[in-house]
């Protein structure tokens, strides 16, 4: 099922309220799921900038993608409540944030009481500047391990390893190849029918 147009502006009006200021980050990137997996509302993918590329074809997989240069888990978290305040919380969440600042056990703690026990939290590994692997994917990893029911866990950083192609020279952001890399990664997490 996919969001109302009213609920769909409604969200975005709230998580524009709740998103810091970054003149320099632009603005936030929403692509609505243009393939209906149903049950329910699409699985939701919250990114930063490293998925801007991938939107589209995360949206055509079955995503409501929602991605902002330089976002946080803060923010990420600001986006949860707001889509928890217009109902518009899907069976699925997929973060995948960290590059930007650290993610840390409170921080995954809130998004999982915020999605209750009845959501699925997946998170991804996130790559650092430069392509290297930090302290935020072992948190991620820690929690899924931890948490094995309610928190998936997609390793990016594995799975991206020695792929230079996916990457602009930065080592974080996404060329085309890798924009569907990372989206058959995040495919993973979609609800599969007949489950």
């Amino acid at each position: 099922m996919r969001l109302t147009a009213a609920v769909f502006a409604t969200v975005s009006a709230l998580t524009l309220a709740a998103a810091p200021a970054f003149a320099d980050c632009g603005s936030v990137h929403e692509y609505p799921a243009r393939k209906d997996i149903g049950p329910g509302l699409a699985p939701l993918a919250i990114g930063d900038s490293a998925m801007l590329l991938a939107l589209p074809d995360l949206a055509r997989a079955g995503f409501d993608a929602n991605a902002h240069g330089c976002r946080d888990m803060h923010e990420g978290l600001a986006l949860l409540r707001a889509r928890a305040a217009a109902g518009a919380l899907p069976d699925v969440v997929v973060i995948a944030l960290g590059a930007n600042a650290s993610i840390d056990a409170r921080q995954v703690s809130a998004a999982l009481h915020r999605l209750g026990r009845t959501r699925r939290l997946v998170l991804v590994t996130p790559r650092e500047l430069g392509g290297w692997s930090g302290e935020d994917a072992r948190t991620v990893r820690a929690f899924g391990k931890r948490l094995p029911r309610r928190v998936g866990v997609l390793d990016w950083v594995a799975h991206s390893r020695g792929h230079t192609s996916w990457f602009q020279p930065d080592g974080l952001h996404l060329t085309f190849d890798g924009a569907r890399a990372f989206t058959k990664l995040l495919a993973r997490a979609l609800p599969r029918r007949g489950r």
